[in-house]
């Protein structure tokens, strides 16, 4: 299964980027405080 593209969901609890969630590092916009995809490392 791939990313899904677009925004991220917020937590409801914290407000902040659900820590679940991955992010492509190589795609302008992305989340910071998200890990990076597992296939955005090859």
């Amino acid at each position: 299964m791939g990313l899904k593209p677009g925004p991220k969901r917020i937590a409801e609890s914290t407000g902040e980027p659900d820590k679940r969630q991955r992010d492509n590092k190589k795609t302008p916009g992305n989340t910071d405080k998200l890990k990076p995809s597992k296939s955005s490392e090859k």
